[in-house]
C-alpha cells in the first residue's frame, strides 16, 4: 500500500500553530503596550486594599481628672457559618452544640446563636455572635477552642464544632462610676456614636476623625515588602466636666434612697457653684447604666433635671419676692394682714393650713410660705393687676424661666412660661406662688445661685474644658453672665431666705446645718401627671445656698409624686439638702460661718 504525502498535514498544523503564535502575539502587544495602564491599574486594584483604622474615642472625666467613661480594648466574636455545616465538622447539629458552648461565655442566649450560625443563606461567610467583648471573654473562647481541639485529636470528643469561631478587634465604651451621673454622660450606641447624653452633645469632640491604611495583599495575607500608604487616626478629645464625682455620689445616694422610702415616681438634685454657674453634681433616681442598656429602663434613660418640666410651687415665691423688693414696692419689714381666705377672680385661696388671720412680716410671708401673702404683696407691683402682670413677668424671664439653661443638653425642655396678657384669671394670682407655670430643675437650681451670686445670673456648664492626644488642656468659654436684681436685692433675699431655715417658725427648719448659715425655700405643688393632663399628686421641692452669708454651694432637690410618707417639701426634700449640703461644704473645704444669722421678725403686732 503507497502511504499519502505528509507535507499538506504538516503545512495544515504549521499554519495553525502559527495562527495562534500570532494571536498570542497580538494580545500580548495589546495587553503590554496598547492597555497597559489599564490592566496594571486592575491589577493593582486587586492586589491593594485599604482599612479604616478607627479613632480611640475620647475620655471624659470629673473635674478631678477621675474617669468618669473611658475606652477600652475590646473583641467582637464573629463565626463563618459554612464551617459549621455537617459536611465539615461531621455532626448535623453543629450549631447547637456550638452555641450551648458559647452561651456562658457570651452571656448570650443560646437559641439566637445557634440561629446565627445556621443562617437562611448558606454561603453566608460572616455573622457577629457578640459585640465588644473584654480581652478576658475572648480568652476564655481561645481556651475553649484549643480544649475542644484537643479534645478531637484525643478521640475524646466526636466533632470540632467551634473551630469556625473567629474574633475582630474592637472597642468598647465603658463607665467605671456604673450609673454614677448616667444622665448627664448618656451612652454610646452600637454603632460607637454617642446615642444620649454629653456623649451625643460631644460627638465631634469625643469621636475623633478615623485614619485610613492602603497595602499590598496575597492570599489574604499581607504583602511586607510591598508599597503601602498609611493616615494615622486622630484620637478624640478628653473632655472635662464640672462635676465632682464625690459631690455626684453623695447627690446621687441621697435622692435614690429618699425616692425609694417615699415610693416616689422619681427626682433630681443639682448641687451648684454659686461663684462660676460651674455644676458639681447633677443627679437622677431612677437611673441606669449606661454600660449595660440590654438590662436598662427604658423609661430611665434621659436626664428628667433637664427633660422634666413641673411647677415649682413655693421655690418659685422667692422670684415674687425679687420683683417687689427691686421694683420697692415693699421691705422685709412691711406689715402684711394674711386672712384665712383671699378671694380673687374666680377662686377662694388658701394657705397649705388653715388659721387665724396672720399678721405677719413679708420676711413672714416667705419664712411661713403664705401663698395669700404672696398675692397681696405682688399685687402692689402695678397700679393694675395687669400692669403687676407684666413687671412679675419680665423678672421671671430675666431669672430665665421660659428660656433654655444654655447647656444645650439633648431634649432639655426650657418650660412654659405663657405672656402675662394670656394669664387666665388664676394664673394671674397662681404664678406668684409657683402654679400655672413649668421648668426644670436646673432652672430652679439657677435661681437661687442667681440670689447668692449678689443677683448676677451665671449660665450653668457641665463641661470645663478638652484635652487634646498633646495633653495641652483647652479651657471651655466664658458662660454668659447677666445682672438680673442689684446686690442690695440679693443681699436682703438672703437674709430673708436664711428665715425660713433658721426662724422656728419657717417651713425649712429641716435643712439646717449646724456651724453654718443657710438660706433656703420650701416647695409643695399640685403636680401635673404627664399621662393625663390633670393634676395627681405633687412636686416637693427645696432649694437653698450656703453659707448665707459668703456663699458658695447652691442645692436644689425635687421628688415627683410621693405615694408614702409625708409628701411636704421641708419633709422629704429639706434632710436631702441638708445631707448633700454639708457633704459638699465639707468635699470643698468650705470653713463654717463666723457671723451670727440675721434677725428679721416674721410677725408683728396689730
Amino acid at each position: 500500500m503507497r502511504l499519502g504525502s505528509p507535507r499538506p498535514r504538516l503545512r495544515l498544523i504549521g499554519i495553525a500553530l502559527a495562527l495562534v503564535l500570532i494571536a498570542f502575539v497580538v494580545r500580548l502587544f495589546q495587553v503590554q503596550a496598547v492597555q497597559a495602564g489599564t490592566y496594571a491599574a486592575r491589577a493593582e486594584q486587586n492586589r491593594y486594599v485599604v482599612h479604616t483604622l478607627p479613632a480611640e474615642r475620647g475620655g471624659i472625666t470629673d473635674r478631678n481628672g477621675v474617669a468618669l467613661a473611658t475606652t477600652v480594648d475590646a473583641y467582637d466574636i464573629t463565626a463563618d457559618p459554612t464551617m459549621f455545616t455537617e459536611e465539615r465538622v461531621g455532626v448535623d447539629d453543629g450549631p447547637e452544640r456550638a452555641a450551648e458552648l458559647l452561651a456562658p461565655v457570651l452571656d448570650e442566649d443560646r437559641e439566637e446563636l445557634a440561629a446565627l450560625l445556621r443562617p437562611e443563606n448558606e454561603e453566608l461567610r460572616y455573622v457577629r455572635l457578640a459585640r465588644g467583648r473584654t480581652p478576658q471573654v475572648w480568652n476564655r473562647v481561645k481556651e475553649l477552642k484549643a480544649s475542644l481541639a484537643a479534645d478531637v485529636r484525643a478521640g475524646r470528643a466526636e466533632a470540632d464544632v467551634l473551630a469556625g469561631v473567629f474574633a475582630d478587634p474592637a472597642s468598647k465604651r465603658v463607665y467605671p462610676g456604673g450609673t454614677l451621673a448616667a444622665g448627664v454622660l448618656g451612652w454610646v450606641n452600637a454603632e460607637g456614636v454617642g446615642g444620649g447624653g454629653l456623649e451625643r452633645t460631644l460627638e465631634e469632640t469625643l469621636a475623633g476623625e478615623d485614619g485610613r491604611i492602603r497595602y499590598a495583599q496575597s492570599g489574604g495575607l499581607r504583602v511586607p515588602t510591598a508599597d503601602s500608604t498609611e493616615t494615622p487616626a486622630v484620637p478624640g478629645r478628653e473632655v472635662e466636666l464640672t462635676l465632682d464625682r464625690d459631690i455626684q455620689w453623695a447627690a446621687q445616694h441621697a435622692i435614690a434612697e429618699q425616692v425609694e422610702k417615699s415610693k416616689a415616681d422619681g427626682g433630681y438634685v443639682i448641687v451648684q457653684d454659686t461663684r462660676t454657674g460651674e455644676i458639681l453634681a447633677m443627679a437622677n433616681s431612677p437611673g441606669f447604666d449606661p454600660g449595660d442598656l440590654a438590662h436598662a429602663d427604658p423609661d430611665a434613660l434621659g436626664n428628667p433635671a433637664l427633660q422634666d418640666a413641673f411647677e415649682p410651687g413655693s421655690t418659685a415665691k422667692v422670684l415674687s419676692m425679687a420683683a417687689v423688693l427691686e421694683e420697692e414696692a415693699a421691705t422685709p419689714m412691711t406689715h402684711v394682714t394674711v386672712p384665712n381666705r383671699l378671694h380673687r377672680g374666680d377662686r377662694l385661696f388658701q394657705d397649705d393650713v388653715d388659721h387665724p388671720t396672720w399678721y405677719l412680716t413679708l420676711n413672714g410671708v416667705l419664712a411661713k410660705s403664705s401663698n395669700i401673702g404672696t398675692i397681696l404683696a405682688t399685687g402692689e407691683l402695678g397700679e393694675t393687676q395687669r400692669e403687676a402682670n407684666r413687671v412679675l413677668y419680665s423678672y421671671l424671664r430675666e431669672f430665665g424661666l421660659g428660656s433654655p439653661t444654655g447647656l444645650d443638653f439633648p431634649g432639655e425642655t426650657q418650660g412654659i412660661l405663657a405672656p402675662p396678657d394670656e394669664w387666665s384669671t388664676s394664673q394671674q394670682y397662681t404664678i406668684p406662688f409657683g402654679q400655672g407655670v413649668s421648668i426644670n430643675a436646673m432652672q430652679a437650681a439657677s435661681v437661687y445661685s442667681t440670689i447668692a451670686n449678689g443677683g448676677v445670673r451665671i449660665e450653668p456648664t457641665l463641661v470645663r474644658g478638652t484635652k487634646g492626644p498633646d495633653g495641652r488642656f483647652e479651657p471651655a468659654p466664658e458662660p454668659k453672665k447677666t445682672r438680673v436684681i442689684s446686690e442690695k436685692t440679693a443681699g436682703v433675699l438672703a437674709r430673708m431666705l436664711e428665715s425660713v431655715v433658721d426662724d422656728e417658725e419657717g417651713t425649712g427648719t429641716t435643712a439646717r446645718i449646724p456651724g453654718y448659715r443657710v438660706a433656703g425655700k420650701t416647695g409643695t405643688a399640685n403636680r401635673v401627671d404627664p399621662e393625663t393632663g390633670t393634676y395627681n399628686g405633687y412636686t416637693s421641692s427645696f432649694a437653698g445656698f450656703a453659707p448665707a452669708d459668703k456663699p458658695r454651694v447652691t442645692v436644689y432637690c425635687a421628688i415627683q409624686n410621693a405615694t408614702r410618707g409625708s409628701y411636704f417639701g421641708g419633709k422629704i426634700c429639706g434632710p436631702i439638702h441638708q445631707q448633700v449640703m454639708a457633704f459638699a461644704l465639707k468635699t470643698l473645704k468650705v470653713p463654717p460661718t463666723g457671723a451670727d444669722p440675721a434677725d428679721i421678725p416674721v410677725t408683728f403686732t396689730p
